[in-house]
């Protein structure tokens, strides 16, 4: 039997917990994430107290204050932000590790963010797009065509698993894919110069892509919350999904679909951010078990957690400004990913 915790035969039903306790525990936890959003709001270059920051949400200071306009200007849409691609990348985590069956998923092992890197250096050498604005549309369209690409080549394979096939898949059209970016960037400056701050996946100065990225966010997160009864189904294998009444292939198509619009939407945001969706699936796995109508609410809240830390920790750096988001990201889930793989090696995870 798989020891997969994407393909808990028999877990399903065994690692639950009370009701109760997964309704506290969610509430804690969306507390602990509120506290994280408001050191979000008051930490940075010019430190703001709690208290005037919550008078500058409350509309109480005057609007020609500067700590005011600080807080509702910059840091407010840098904080949402964070919250809408970390909860994006929680959920898509998780339901992209449900439909491989591997834990070691993430939205870059099928190549979402190789192909929103792609894109947006073409839109740079192509179409002339400098701002950010300009990357999300870029971006979540390139993010589309490799997802589309990397399923089509899998299901072409005659490998005998489907899940492996699409890995093999991913992994190969990610490394094209970022061949071809290093090409296009090595010789150009300006390409190189616009794409750095995007390709190692940054908050600052992305507030302009909240408009863009809400309503996809919301669908994609709202959609992503209806899968969970057909994970669950999915997770008892093929064969017993069936004879439960469930379409296995368009079901998992669907969810795959949803997993790529999540992931899609959050790199095409803010870029690159390695190890949130990976991070996030199994926190919530070992906060609330293995059923996917409980992990994928869970995963939100702990991929938004994640993400909003990592940027408060990243303002805390001693030296001259501030890291990137994706290299704290990446700091944090690098000794994780390996811990993990180890485990999954000796055949315990």
């Amino acid at each position: 039997m798989s020891t997969s915790p994407t393909a808990p035969v028999s877990r399903v039903g065994t690692h639950r917990t009370h009701p109760l306790l997964r309704g506290g525990g969610f509430v804690a936890l969306a507390c602990l994430l509120a506290c994280v959003a408001v050191a979000g709001l008051a930490i940075g270059a010019r430190d703001i107290d709690p208290i005037t920051v919550t008078h500058a949400l409350l509309g109480k200071l005057p609007a020609d204050d500067y700590n005011g306009l600080v807080v509702l200007t910059e840091r407010l849409p840098r904080v949402a932000l964070g919250l809408l691609v970390g909860a994006c990348l929680g959920a898509a985590g998780t339901v992209m590790q449900a439909v491989t069956r591997n834990p070691l998923a993430d939205p870059g092992i099928l190549g979402v963010e190789a192909g929103a890197a792609a894109a947006v250096v073409i839109g740079i050498v192509i179409v002339g797009v400098h701002e950010p604005r300009g990357y999300f549309w870029f971006a979540l369209a390139g993010a589309a065509v490799a997802a589309t690409s990397v399923a089509l080549i899998s299901r072409a394979t005659t490998t005998a698993s489907r899940e492996i096939s699409l890995v093999i898949a991913g992994a190969a059209v990610a490394a094209l894919l970022m061949s071809l970016v290093t090409l296009l960037t090595v010789r150009d400056e300006a390409v190189y110069s616009s794409l750095r701050s995007w390709s190692v996946g940054s908050l600052v100065g992305r507030g302009l892509v909240l408009g863009e990225l809400l309503p996809f966010a919301l669908v994609a997160l709202g959609l992503a919350v209806t899968l969970g009864r057909s994970l669950d189904a999915l997770a008892l294998g093929d064969e017993v999904a069936a004879g439960l009444g469930v379409r296995v292939g368009p079901t998992r198509l669907w969810a795959a679909g949803v997993g790529v619009l999540l992931a899609a939407t959050a790199t095409a945001a803010v870029g690159p951010v390695a190890f949130v969706g990976l991070v996030g699936a199994h926190l919530a796995r070992m906060l609330v078990g293995t059923e996917h109508r409980w992990v994928l609410p869970y995963s939100m809240l702990t991929g938004a957690l994640l993400l909003c830390a990592a940027d408060v920790a990243a303002r805390l750096v001693p030296g001259h400004g501030e890291l990137e988001v994706g290299i704290m990201t990446a700091v944090v889930g690098t000794p994780f990913f390996v811990a993990l793989a180890r485990r999954r090696g000796r055949g315990t995870a």
